[in-house]
């Protein structure tokens, strides 16, 4: 058997629900989530990391999805943008992002709003500087960011109560 057919089957819980699959070896947790899950809400952008469209929330944390194989992830728990709304309601990132015109083309969104989701979660009270810092890594071709700066300190705001 050649190394690029080896497959193994792997459990991971996505957007709090179990998932067994088995997988390729060499399948990309990006690729995972989009074409065996079907959650299109993580955007491919450059598959070098560069973009951030991939970002998710791998064990809390915000990572990029092309950076790492899908096995890699077997027990893992992950939140996808489809993951965010509840019960029909936006989560209050995404409602502040609607409110401040957060968005254009929206490709870049969905990572940028879980970015912000984990900044928040380490930092509820970010100053301009350290929101700007904390979305470094995920770039928008389309808006200049200063909305998406003040959709995440509306956000900010909105988490607090």
């Amino acid at each position: 058997m050649s190394i690029m057919t080896l497959k193994k089957r792997i459990k991971i819980r996505v957007n709090g629900k179990e998932q067994e699959e088995e997988v390729v070896s060499r399948l990309l947790l990006v690729h995972f989530i989009r074409e065996v899950l079907g959650l299109t809400g993580t955007h491919i952008g450059c598959d070098t990391s560069n973009c951030g469209a991939c970002t998710i929330i791998y064990n809390g944390k915000n990572i990029k999805s092309c950076t790492m194989f899908a096995v890699q992830a077997d027990g893992a728990d992950i939140l996808t943008i489809e993951g965010l709304a509840k019960d029909g309601q936006l989560h209050p990132i995404q409602q502040a992002f609607w409110d401040n015109h957060g968005l254009q083309c929206g490709f870049c969104t969905p990572g940028v709003i879980l970015s912000s989701l984990a900044l928040l979660q380490r930092n509820p009270h970010p100053t301009e500087g350290e929101i700007r810092y904390g979305i470094s890594g995920n770039l928008c071709r389309c808006t200049g960011y200063q909305n998406i700066v003040k959709a995440i300190a509306d956000a900010a705001g909105k988490m607090q109560g």
